[in-house]
């Protein structure tokens, strides 16, 4: 009689791979410790994208988009959920009320795309989901999709920032090399700029704030490469394009022309070096890349705590660099 199958990766508890190749995802998460602030001058509505994989984003618009005399169009955000590509979504609370602290601080239309999770669904599924996602808006402001009139009403194609948290800060990257400057195969929709809030990641190397542990509440070095196993194709490692962007095998960042980037940590961030080193190599190249990091604060600093006081510091950098990047 053979063995029981066993546990060989285990992430948070939530995402667990068995011996056999069974996956077990742990659906009722504690989200106690996270109140909504929902105070109603947001609205928001979800919508699907992508019927094939049944995926769905959600759409937060200010209420007060009128003057007087004009209807103003506002700015488009997209902001990309964290959680390693192998767990969560635009609908937990903590992202929730992150995106609604966005809309309704820098009075902008926020998209929050979920997209298909590791290990069920490894890389480059997330990435390819987010081009799906944008593409999707595209459509919309090209009048393809007859039951688009509410999501089109008050939008400025025109200006369009992409926003990733950890993981979603990946995918910023992603989507900055594949689309370039403008993002032109996404007409009308030009993108202005990305911000990337401690992109997730990774490399063989360890740099010297992984070497020493950093202690943090959220993350270890161990959870990270739980990630990159969990979420990597089968067989590959951290030097992966898909994980390490300054990697041997990623794309020369020097033949590549980018949008501007706003590239945010905190201080006592496991992936703090790493996230520096990924800023100042962009700077290094003569790219448009600023780098903030604000000291003793740890990883998801901001999209857990969005109504914080530092927080208001990280919505005052996003809306000065939204404004310097919009005409």
């Amino acid at each position: 009689m053979g063995s029981l199958p066993h546990v060989v990766e285990d992430c948070h508890g939530i995402v667990k791979i068995f011996s056999d190749g069974t996956i077990h995802r742990h659906e009722n998460i504690d989200f106690s410790a996270f109140k909504i602030h929902d105070d109603g001058s947001v609205a928001w509505k979800d919508y699907c994208y992508n019927k094939l994989h049944n995926l769905h984003l959600r759409i937060y618009k200010p209420k007060t988009t009128t003057t007087a005399t004009t209807t103003t169009k506002l700015p488009v955000m997209y902001f990309f959920h964290g959680g390693g590509f192998c767990f969560g979504s635009f609908a937990w609370p903590n992202f929730h009320n992150c995106c609604l602290r966005l809309a309704s601080a820098l009075n902008t239309i926020v998209v929050a795309p979920d997209y298909r999770l590791a290990p069920e669904h490894r890389l480059p599924a997330a990435l390819d989901d987010s081009l799906d996602a944008l593409k999707w808006l595209q459509a919309m402001a090209n009048n393809e999709n007859p039951n688009g009139g509410d999501v089109v009403d008050g939008v400025d194609f025109d200006r369009v920032f992409i926003t990733g948290d950890s993981s979603g800060g990946n995918i910023g990257h992603y989507l900055a090399v594949r689309l370039g400057p403008g993002s032109p195969e996404l007409t009308p929709i030009k993108i202005r700029g990305y911000v990337l809030m401690a992109p997730f990641f990774g490399g063989m190397e360890r740099t010297k704030s992984e070497a020493e542990g950093l202690p943090e509440k959220m993350l270890t070095v161990d959870l990270l490469d739980t990630f990159w196993r969990m979420s990597l194709p089968i067989g590959t490692k951290a030097d992966h394009p898909f994980a390490n962007p300054l990697g041997r095998e990623s794309p020369n960042l020097e033949l590549v022309k980018l949008d501007p980037m706003l590239i945010i940590v905190g201080g006592n961030e496991l992936m703090k070096d790493r996230v520096k080193l990924y800023a100042n190599r962009l700077k290094e190249l003569g790219k448009i890349a600023r780098y903030v990091e604000f000291d003793g604060k740890q990883h998801g600093f901001f999209s857990n705590e969005p109504y914080s006081d530092v927080s208001d510091s990280v919505l005052s950098l996003i809306k000065d660099f939204m404004l310097e990047h919009s005409s």
